[in-house]
């Protein structure tokens, strides 16, 4: 494999790309379809709420089994028996319309999208050299992000009655399970673990663990209030609605520089630089929503800059752990991540209530955090 090309794919890591888009689509597809269900059903927003919980309790739990699992049946038969459940559960709510059995539902379809995610990352870790090991995990959270962006998009086109979403889903996760079963896509052994459960990979890695809890937090803000907070600036409703695709764009495009930068300098002080950059940025909002044209493009960046640090950090601990070992690490991160969307959904709120630039001071402190805790760790 010429190692001349920007970016260098094999056919194992080409079909693991893939995937990541499929998973991404088929991921935001079920949450926002499941959540329009409910509302349909007259269920109140805490009972949605709730049901979205569910799906976090499943992610924890997974966490704890993942490496353990794994290690016994082999990687891609893990990702293979995930894929049968999440196709199968997939079909279940709408032959089972009963929001009570929504619950037990979502859990499963929490712990078999966490178990794709974490694996598929993994997998795609292992098939990486160092020289390139950035721009493919950068391609790889561009192709997750494209994904997520995806799904919403299919839904305004299918609407969200009847089975066909439903199947869409389904059958997009089937596509999934033919691309992992091809022997021509490598599957690297999984040794035994050496911890038992996540909060023993959390001392290992805590840096990582701050980067998927910012990155989390942001998203969860920025998805929540960034609409609300231009329309308080005086925007109209369908122009604040286009800024976060606009930092959805971002986050896919400028993954692919940011990973060649990656490969080419210290991938830690890239991440300080990222965060510096990213929490200046924000510090711009407040003047730069007086214009829609510098709002887009600041925005841009800053949704790039923002998945950046995650992307940096995936391929930092892909560089140090190998096998089980990154499967609990990068298992760990997947509960951060729901610890960082709680926490950013509930200080955004707050800090919304409190000022009226409140979500741009927030997201700028939660920077300035990340960038402190690495700086001291580049510094010790």
């Amino acid at each position: 494999m010429t190692q001349r090309s920007f970016l260098p794919l094999s056919i194992s890591q080409a079909a693991l790309i893939v995937i990541a888009v499929i998973f991404g689509l088929r991921y935001s597809l079920s949450v926002t379809l499941i959540s329009l269900n409910m509302a349909k059903m007259g269920l109140s927003e805490s009972m949605i709420g709730a049901n979205a919980a569910t799906n976090a309790v499943g992610t924890l739990a997974m966490a704890f089994l993942l490496p353990r699992i794994t290690a016994h049946l082999g990687l891609r038969r893990t990702m293979l028996i995930a894929l049968a459940f999440a196709s199968a559960l997939f079909v279940l709510f709408p032959v089972l319309p009963w929001y009570k059995l929504w619950f037990p539902l979502r859990f499963f379809l929490g712990a078999a999208s966490m178990t794709l995610f974490v694996l598929s990352e993994s997998w795609l870790n292992a098939l990486s050299s160092e020289s390139t090991r950035a721009r493919i995990m950068g391609t790889y959270t561009a192709a997750v992000s494209g994904g997520l962006f995806l799904g919403p998009l299919i839904l305004s086109f299918t609407g969200t009655d009847g089975y066909f979403p439903y199947l869409l889903g389904s059958g997009l996760t089937v596509l999934g399970a033919v691309l992992v079963a091809s022997r021509r896509v490598q599957a690297p052994i999984v040794d035994k673990p050496t911890h038992s459960n996540p909060v023993s990979y959390m001392c290992l890695v805590p840096l990582a663990l701050a980067a998927s809890t910012l990155y989390a937090a942001i998203d969860i803000a920025c998805l929540t209030f960034l609409p609300l907070y231009a329309m308080k600036l005086g925007w109209q409703e369908s122009q604040a609605t286009m800024l976060m695709p606009c930092m959805m764009f971002g986050a896919i495009a400028l993954q692919f520089p940011i990973g060649w930068i990656g490969d080419k300098m210290n991938r830690r002080r890239l991440s300080i630089i990222l965060s510096g950059l990213a929490g200046l940025g924000v510090l711009f909002w407040p003047w730069t929503l007086q214009s829609p044209t510098l709002a887009y493009g600041l925005l841009f960046f800053c949704g790039g800059a923002f998945v950046g640090i995650y992307t940096i950090m995936l391929t930092i601990v892909g560089s140090k752990f190998k096998g089980s070992e990154l499967i609990g690490i990068y298992a760990a991160m997947q509960f951060m991540w729901g610890a960082g969307a709680l926490l950013g959904s509930l200080l955004a709120g707050a800090a919304m209530h409190l000022a009226p630039h409140g979500l741009a001071f927030f997201v700028a402190a939660a920077c300035a955090v990340f960038m402190g805790m690495a700086l001291h760790r580049t510094m010790t």
